[in-house]
């Protein structure tokens, strides 16, 4: 379940942020994005596979 909900607000933030960058169309905006994705991708991914 908890896998689940991560997904989901993974995919809220990423919804969130794609719409921001497209609106704002900056590209120190857009690589700051892209860095925080990274990022809770890394975190979403080694919480999920880590060892426990």
């Amino acid at each position: 379940m908890n896998a689940i909900l991560a997904a989901l607000a993974f995919a809220v933030f990423t919804a969130f942020v794609g719409v921001l960058a497209y609106s704002v169309p900056s590209p120190d905006l857009v690589a700051v994005i892209l860095l925080t994705l990274a990022l809770l991708a890394y975190d979403f991914l080694s919480s999920l596979f880590g060892k426990r």
